[in-house]
């Protein structure tokens, strides 16, 4: 078998050829294609056998990927990166202009800075956002090794990464800031608990910095 370093290598070369790749990450085993390549992400769909307007969550490799693909991060937004990622949190973000629209959702895209070098590498390799799904027949158990990838969708995809370790099992927490306010639409590996306090204290360090901000307006008024 192939070493890490190679086998990431030839995930790349296959992403970069329109392939699907199942890999490791910081949750479940994934499945993966290059974002921008529309008749690889609809073989996902396929292989998956997963509804189409379930729209799919996208792995990048740094908040520059973020940026590229989203049309704003909101503050609140950016506390949470800085919080959680790389890691389990999954936020939905307004979506770029340019993105595709099989990729976003009401205008929404689903991102995450997974927590695992394998995932991180493919998308620094291909240069963008990769689709990160899990790496099983929709409805059925989430895949958490090379095996019980194969043993449920192996012969359908180009190549498969093994570390040789066994993924944690619990999902990504995903969270929404469309809104006003960040909305949980489902609690995973981050507990609702944790989002809820960053969330307060975003808020409360902006209520802060806004009324000392006010106060020294009034003050430099008074001494003008």
């Amino acid at each position: 078998m192939l070493g890490l370093a190679a086998q990431v290598k030839e995930g790349i070369r296959i992403l970069g050829q329109g392939g699907l790749v199942a890999f490791p990450t910081d949750t479940v085993f994934a499945l993966g294609a290059d974002a921008f390549n529309c008749p690889a992400v609809k073989r996902v769909y396929e292989v998956k056998s997963r509804p189409r307007q379930m729209a799919v969550p996208l792995l990048v490799c740094d908040i520059l990927q973020i940026r590229a693909i989203a049309q704003s991060i909101p503050e609140v937004a950016r506390f949470m990166i800085e919080r959680f990622l790389p890691g389990g949190l999954t936020l939905i973000l307004p979506a770029g202009e340019s993105l595709p629209a099989y990729l976003g959702h009401d205008g929404g895209i689903a991102v995450r800075i997974p927590d695992h070098p394998v995932p991180r590498a493919l998308a620094e390799g291909l240069g963008g956002p990769i689709v990160g799904t899990s790496a099983n027949i929709s409805g059925c158990p989430s895949a958490l090794s090379a095996g019980e990838v194969e043993c449920q969708i192996g012969g359908k995809v180009d190549f498969v990464i093994e570390d040789g370790r066994r993924s944690p099992g619990r999902e990504s927490t995903i969270v929404s800031v469309m809104g006003k306010t960040p909305v949980v639409l489902r609690e995973g590996v981050v507990p609702r608990r944790e989002i809820e306090k960053a969330c307060a204290q975003f808020y409360r360090a902006r209520v802060s910095g806004f009324f000392a901000e006010e106060e020294e307006t009034t003050r430099l008024r008074r001494n003008a």
